[in-house]
């Protein structure tokens, strides 16, 4: 029964009790247990008839579709044939960002060592407030987050 505890079990029973009475409930209950009998069986005969004819022990957790297809039509050479495509393209995928990483950095301090280079000497003399030296970038004004 999983979940349901004494008490919950006892407050189902008492609802039954007042929905379908005295006389008919013994008969319902009957009824519901030999509908899961049937059902159980009728569960257990399918995956026989299923294991007879594959040649192989089915569980119930096998027929989901993807599942059935890993295991009982497909080979394991069948499924490394399959999976290989895309085991080389995630490989080729990884290979290129960490080329593309690797290439940024190097751009990066090549950029920077020119700049350190060529940057001229400060001289130094008279500047306003407000304007940018010539090594400084100018300031981006700030977004305002309440305008939007």
């Amino acid at each position: 029964m999983g979940n349901l505890n004494a008490w919950e079990i006892v407050a189902l029973v008492l609802i039954a009790l007042f929905i379908f009475g005295p006389e008919r409930l013994p008969k319902l209950v009957n009824d519901v247990i030999r509908m899961l009998r049937r059902v159980r069986t009728m569960a257990r005969d399918a995956t026989d008839g299923l294991s007879r004819e594959l040649g192989t022990q089915v569980n119930l957790e096998d027929l989901h579709p993807k599942t059935f297809i890993r295991k009982h039509v497909l080979s394991e050479d069948e499924q490394a044939a399959l999976r290989k495509p895309f085991d080389d393209l995630s490989r080729d995928a990884r290979d290129i960002e960490s080329d593309v990483r690797r290439a940024g950095r190097d751009t990066e301090s090549d950029v920077r060592r020119s700049d350190a280079r060529s940057a001229p000497e400060a001289t130094p003399g008279p500047q306003r407030s407000g304007e940018p030296t010539s090594t400084e970038q100018p300031r981006r004004p700030q977004p305002d987050p309440d305008a939007t």
